[in-house]
Order: structure tokens, then C-alpha cells, then sequence
């Protein structure tokens, strides 16, 4: 069996391109999906797909780990920058499902079998829809409040926000008022058995970070997010031993060498691989057991396209530190044209249902993909009030 061909087949779905990655088998309707959406990036990941095919064509796609390193290690580069990363995650997703496929068994039968009945999902308050998540006014505090009672009557019992705003790197008491504001109108339209979050999206500074995390920490916080950027990875674990709250981060991660620093500091209770990033399926499976040595729950990033939820899915069955998975269900309104899938998901709670066809259960409509080709995604630039750069 070789790989004949690895193909991205581009959708536009307005904040991001999704990139979705086909590879072709030389045996007859046997190929595999994988998906490398990146925003903003989108040109770069698909040049990156092309330059890493020329070591794979011709190889057989059921040696994925073999694969994989040949991917990370040759070439001289390694593959832990966001963009090989990327290209690499969405190779490899695709060859976990041939192989599944070849055996003809879900994706995570192949990973030491299902360890749950069920997985939880989590939405962002809007269900994806990117103005109600990104762009909702952190004074607003009655806004969060009605986004939260929809996101309840749509069936969720956990939902995360962006409660915490663009933030210089020092600031008074105003924007802390403002996110308690917003959390305080959440937790009051949903009462105490919904799980609520609040991502920060790394924008506050480490100082600032802190005094976010212990204004919310009252509210009973699910998980708090990126309080600050992850490459003050001694700053998170500050911030995560000043407060009851846990602290969650790692979706801008690459590779278990940086979840190992994240790990080994102690700096969260919960990690945020994201499995079209950090190396795919592979990857994400040798991180997850990592931080299942530090009794550190896995919650992946997932505001991609179907192909990274049916992946983060598979992950979840299988991985027994797996707490709950992102999900995106109102960014584009033909979302499911898209695709087919092999799980089901119960509206009551939102819970997913084992898939039970081979592989990741999916199958991509092409000709709905062509119908969105790639445009530019939405620009999003952030300035401070004195014209310096923020952190979107």
C-alpha cells in the first residue's frame, strides 16, 4: 500500500480558511482526511503541505509514527514552529484515518480502545458566530448574560466567554470591574450547575493576568484561560498558585517538548492541545499521557473546522485525563453541508456519542467545498487607546 498523492482542498468559513488535507492511496477508495485550518496563515500551511508530501508519496500510510518522524526531523528543520506544525497535524490526522479505515474500526479502537461512554461539549457564546464572541462589548455586561441563557437553551451545560478585555500591559480598576460585571451577569442568568469559562486570549499582561484571576475566582470559573501570554510560562504558574480557579493553556503550543515545560512548572490544571497544531492524533496521544503522569486534565482547542472536531473526538474516547472538547456549531450556517459524520451528538446536555464507522467517521463533501473558496480571512487588529499594538 503507498500514498499516491496529499491534496488540501480549501473552505472559506469567514474568520478562518479551512484547510482540509486528503491523501490518496493507490488502493482503490481508500483515502483519509485530515484538517490544517491555521487563520491568517492559510497560503503558508498549504506551501508547507506541498514541500512535506515530497517525503511521504510513495511511503505506506499505515507506518504513521515512522511518518511522523520522517515529517518532524528531516529536512533538516523541525517540525515545532506553528506552520510545519500545522502542516504536519493535518498529514497525520489523515493517515490515523486510513488506518482505521484499513482495519475497519473507529480511530479510537486503534488508540487502546473507548475509555467513556460519552464526551461533553463545550460552545463560545454565540455558538462561533464571530461577532458575539469576539467583538461583544466588555461593558456590556447584559449581553453575556442573554448569550449565556441561549447558549443553555441550546443544550449546553458549559459555555466559554471572552469576558476579559483588551488590556494594556498596566491598568487601573476599570476593565477588572468590567469582566466582573460580565461574569457576575452569567453566573446570575445560568445559576451554579452550568460550567462557565472565560478565556483571556492571552491579551493581559502577567500583572494584569493575576488580578483578572483573582476577581473571577469568587464566580466558580470552570477553567480560567491564557491569563498571559504562554511564553511566561513562570508567570501562568504564579497566577495558578495564587488562586482556586484552574488555570488552562496550550493551544499555542507545538509539540510535547513545549507541554513538558508547561507540565514540569506546574503552571495548569488543565492543557489545550490543539490537535490541527501540536502534531496531530500522534502528538496529541504522548501529550495527553504526559499530562496524565501530572494529573493535569486534557481540554482541546477546537474552533476549527469538522474534520479537527471528529479528531478531538476520537482523542477524547480513548484518552482517560480527557475532561471536556471545544466545539463550534453557528460559524457558518452551512457547516453541516460540509460534512458527514460518524458520532452523534444529543442536544440535551450536548454530549457526544461514540462514532462507530472506520476511521475519524467522517467524509468530506467536495463539491460544498468549492462552492466557498479561499478569501481572505476577517482582519482583526488590535490598538490600545494610545495607538500602541495589543494582543487581539
Amino acid at each position: 500500500m503507498k500514498i499516491t498523492a496529499i491534496e488540501t482542498h480549501v473552505c472559506h468559513a469567514r474568520m478562518r480558511n479551512w484547510i482540509f488535507v486528503k491523501i490518496v492511496t493507490d488502493q482503490p477508495g481508500l483515502w483519509g482526511w485530515g484538517e490544517a485550518t491555521l487563520e491568517w496563515h492559510t497560503r503558508a500551511v498549504v506551501g508547507a503541505i506541498e514541500d512535506i508530501s515530497q517525503l511521504l508519496v510513495g511511503e505506506d500510510p499505515r507506518r504513521i509514527e515512522h511518518l511522523w518522524q520522517m515529517m518532524y526531523r528531516q529536512h533538516f528543520w523541525h517540525g515545532n514552529g506553528i506552520v510545519r506544525g500545522t502542516a504536519i497535524s493535518g498529514i497525520d490526522i489523515a493517515l490515523w484515518d486510513i488506518l482505521g479505515k484499513v482495519h475497519n474500526v473507529p480511530s479510537h479502537e486503534l488508540m487502546g480502545g473507548r475509555v467513556r461512554d460519552y464526551i461533553r461539549l463545550y460552545c463560545h457564546l454565540g455558538g462561533g458566530k464571530m461577532e458575539d464572541f469576539y467583538e461583544t462589548r466588555p461593558d456590556d455586561a447584559a449581553r453575556f448574560g442573554e448569550l449565556a441563557q441561549k447558549a443553555v437553551e441550546d443544550g449546553f451545560t458549559a459555555f466559554k466567554s471572552m469576558a476579559v478585555p483588551e488590556t494594556m500591559p498596566l491598568e487601573g480598576l476599570k476593565p477588572i470591574r468590567y469582566a466582573e460585571a460580565c461574569v457576575k451577569a452569567m453566573r446570575e442568568a445560568v445559576g451554579e450547575d452550568i460550567d462557565i469559562m472565560v478565556d483571556c486570549h492571552a491579551r493581559p499582561s502577567p500583572l494584569m493576568g493575576m488580578q483578572f484571576a483573582k476577581a473571577l475566582e469568587p464566580y466558580g470559573l470552570y477553567f480560567f484561560e491564557e491569563p498571559c501570554w504562554p511564553e511566561t510560562m513562570d508567570d501562568i504558574a504564579l497566577i495558578q498558585r495564587a488562586v482556586k480557579t484552574p488555570i488552562a493553556s496550550g493551544e499555542r503550543l507545538v509539540g510535547i517538548h513545549q507541554f513538558r515545560d508547561l507540565l514540569e512548572k506546574r503552571a495548569v490544571s488543565v492543557i489545550q492541545p490543539d490537535i490541527t497544531h501540536c502534531g496531530g492524533l500522534s502528538e496529541a496521544r504522548k501529550i495527553a499521557n504526559l499530562a496524565d503522569a501530572y494529573r493535569v486534565a486534557v481540554a482541546p482547542h477546537n474552533p476549527q473546522g469538522p474534520v479537527s472536531t471528529a479528531a478531538s473526538i476520537e482523542l477524547g474516547f480513548a484518552t482517560p485525563s480527557y475532561a471536556i472538547c471545544e466545539s463550534v456549531h453557528n460559524d457558518v450556517p452551512w457547516r453541516d453541508e460540509v460534512v458527514s459524520e460518524g458520532f452523534t451528538v444529543e442536544k440535551k446536555g450536548r454530549i457526544v456519542r461514540p462514532n462507530t464507522k472506520p476511521g475519524l467517521g467522517i467524509e468530506i463533501n467536495e463539491a460544498v467545498v468549492k462552492k466557498h473558496p479561499f478569501q481572505q480571512e476577517v482582519l482583526q487588529r488590535t490598538f490600545y487607546k494610545d495607538g500602541s499594538v495589543g494582543d487581539w
